[in-house]
């Protein structure tokens, strides 16, 4: 796959892909690139203003039937539940990727709606609700794929399953960015060992961006009210990360090229797999704990109440 970039994206007229946190940086960016090889994009969004913004540049790409917005708010469950529910009516149960790229970082303690912490709340147990709900949908389309985001950062310590919304220990932020994102892996390798053991052809694959300019950590700047740091952010994204369109390209190639086998992890080529083309990546140990997976899976399945699929 060297030197692959988005013109070796096959046709994708057909194929239905839903892509949550796509008002912005790298989901905008997969949802235009995808838009413009023939997919139906539904853009899964929190922000109707920004939503409808995005919603305005991905149809100027489309070259086949018109993208759609969709309402989600991850750090919601009765907004996954209803998301889950209008997904599968619009697309007749058939989904061919769900790309889990909407992220948070670096937050102040912060709960969601259903009192998880919010950077596992969003980053995780959302994304693992939706998933669940969403896999009857998944399945009726044949060789679907979930692609699941997730970070460096879950190379930085591990994940505290018995106390995963810091209830018993302090908060740290980059500590529950980290776990959030390691979550993210255990989640995705976890999801593709049960689907294979269920004999579905549906593949569960993740993937990360590198250094990328995004808007997660201008976000984080903005969250914490410190305008010094926003600008810092800002200067970083200018001068040091790769662009968007660059960071975007392990998720596109997990979800879309034909030499993609589930389990598999997908980040940038280059040093420290920092930039560059596309590449299999390197998770941690932590990441490919299956102990830890299962322990995760069932404690998901608790807070959130969802059943998971496959069980």
């Amino acid at each position: 796959m060297s030197k692959w970039t988005a013109n070796d994206i096959p046709d994708q007229s057909g194929r239905t892909i839903l892509i949550t946190g796509a008002n912005s940086g790298l989901g905008l960016s997969s949802a235009t690139t995808l838009a413009a090889k023939g997919a139906r994009i539904l853009l899964a969004c929190r922000s109707a203003e920004r939503g409808a913004a995005a919603l305005d540049q991905v149809v100027r790409a489309a070259t086949a039937e018109p993208p759609e917005l969709v309402t989600l708010d991850l750090a919601d469950l009765s907004s996954v539940r209803k998301a889950a529910e209008d997904i599968r009516e619009r697309t007749g149960d058939k989904l061919h990727v769900l790309m889990n790229n909407a992220g948070v970082m670096g937050l102040p303690l912060r709960r969601t709606a259903d009192g998880f912490e919010a950077q596992i709340g969003t980053n995780h147990f959302g994304h693992a609700a939706l998933t669940w709900l969403l896999m009857p949908a998944l399945r009726a389309t044949g060789a679907a794929r979930v692609v699941t985001l997730s970070s460096l950062a879950h190379l930085r310590g591990g994940l505290r399953v018995d106390d995963p919304n810091f209830e018993l220990r302090r908060y740290d932020p980059a500590t529950g960015y980290g776990q959030s994102k390691l979550a993210n892996l255990l989640f995705a390798f976890e999801l593709n060992r049960r689907l294979g053991k269920a004999g579905s052809d549906v593949l569960s694959v993740a993937a990360h961006p590198g250094f990328t300019k995004s808007e997660l950590s201008t976000n984080m700047a903005r969250a914490r009210g410190s305008r010094l740091l926003e600008r810092g952010s800002e200067l970083v994204n200018r001068v040091i990360s790769q662009d968007t369109a660059t960071g975007t390209l392990p998720q596109l190639y997990a979800a879309t090229m034909p030499d993609v086998r589930g389990g598999e992890y997908f980040g940038p080529s280059g040093v420290l797999e920092l930039f560059g083309s596309p590449r299999r990546a390197r998770a941690s140990a932590n990441a490919r704990d299956q102990v830890l997976a299962r322990r995760l899976w069932v404690v998901t399945a608790e807070l959130t109440g969802v059943t998971p699929d496959p069980s």
